[in-house]
């Protein structure tokens, strides 16, 4: 939220991706700035961050901290953003929307 008041009205879009899912808080700063905290991801969206989620819930529940490669999720492929409707003139936004296409969730 710093970042995306520190340019406010200086750029069209300030986006944030890294807790993987999208956050509900997209918004038109007050000078014109379009802000997300989370646009998400794309990849399984019925994963933990786009691997099989079966092993992170083992790891948690056993508390594993061994670091090893944790293979990708094969699930459905979704993709996770936003779209921006920008001003003509000074292409500070005038609307924002998140999206998610794809990713059914479970069976």
């Amino acid at each position: 939220m710093a970042i995306g008041n520190l340019f406010d009205g200086y750029a069209t879009l300030v986006v944030g991706t890294h807790t993987h899912v999208p956050t509900n808080d997209a918004r038109v700063l007050k000078h014109g700035t379009s802000y997300i905290t989370d646009a998400g991801m794309c990849g399984d969206y019925d994963s933990v961050i786009g691997t099989k989620k079966e092993e992170f819930v083992r790891k948690f529940a056993t508390q594993d901290t061994e670091r090893k490669r944790v293979p990708p999720a094969d699930g459905e492929g979704t993709l996770c953003g936003v779209i921006i409707e920008s001003n003509t003139e000074n292409y500070l936004a005038k609307s924002i929307s998140s999206i998610r296409i794809g990713g059914k969730i479970g069976n």
